[in-house]
């Protein structure tokens, strides 16, 4: 307010007279400004460099696995004052994004344990996910640190391809199993992990990037191992748009 009537007097000086409503009209909305400006500092300031690494790259790897359930419980998390969202992750607690985010999460959890149908909304996700993760992951740095924001978009994109590709390889090994079971336990298993990811970075980052690491050579092997599971589900996607497979052709010519 004081910095209101600095800009009032001053405008005073120069001939030009405001009348009292719309000063103190103007006057509120600039106290409001700063109210919210000062909140968010505090948000920010609650959070080391660290933590807010770990919360981008867990939000980054998660999404790979749940963006819908990430996105979600951080809202919640914000909206309840359970957690001050850091920088720009504060959008996500506003009522159309719960909505929304939540009524995608219904629909995820149960297309993700149906055999076959969750390989076909992987392949569908898998161009929301990427991005999602490094939109997310820069979200945290908020707009006042683009240098900090674009190597965390870096970051949490890698992590969510990382994550996105070894679920989508597991996926396809398990779908070969007639039974459902082990469908739905690696589903829940992804359910926990991606929810536990997160609290881990909040509450624990060290122990959390210490994990992340050793999960993510733990991925690599696992992709490396049933690749050609991920191939066959890259054959799969090609047929899906119309591209034949070139060996197919060959021998096709040869038989003519």
């Amino acid at each position: 307010m004081d910095i209101w009537n600095t800009i009032v007097n001053w405008l005073h000086g120069m001939g030009l007279h405001l009348d009292k409503d719309t000063a103190h009209t103007v006057g509120q909305a600039a106290d409001q400004v700063g109210q919210v400006a000062g909140q968010m500092g505090q948000a920010m300031a609650q959070w080391d460099w660290g933590q807010l690494m770990a919360l981008a790259a867990a939000l980054g790897w998660a999404s790979g696995f749940r963006l819908y359930a990430v996105v979600f419980v951080t809202g919640m998390l914000g909206a309840t004052g359970v957690l001050q969202l850091p920088g720009g992750l504060t959008v996500l607690q506003q009522p159309v994004i719960l909505f929304i985010s939540g009524a995608l999460l219904f629909v995820e959890f149960f297309a993700d344990k149906i055999p076959g149908v969750d390989s076909v909304w992987d392949v569908v996700q898998s161009v929301v996910r990427v991005p999602a993760g490094a939109a997310l992951a820069a979200s945290v740095f908020g707009t006042d640190n683009a240098t900090m924001a674009t190597a965390a978009a870096l970051m949490g994109g890698t992590l969510a391809l990382s994550s996105q590709v070894a679920k989508t390889t597991t996926r396809a090994a398990i779908n070969t199993s007639p039974e459902p079971f082990s469908n739905w336990g690696a589903s829940l298993v992804e359910d926990g992990v991606s929810i536990g990811a997160v609290w881990l970075a909040i509450h624990h980052p060290l122990v959390f990037a210490l994990a992340l690491a050793v999960v993510l050579v733990l991925m690599w092997v696992m992709t490396w191992v049933l690749w050609k599971f991920l191939r066959a589900v890259v054959r799969r996607i090609r047929r899906w748009l119309g591209h034949e497979e070139p060996v197919a052709l060959a021998a096709t010519g040869a038989d003519h």
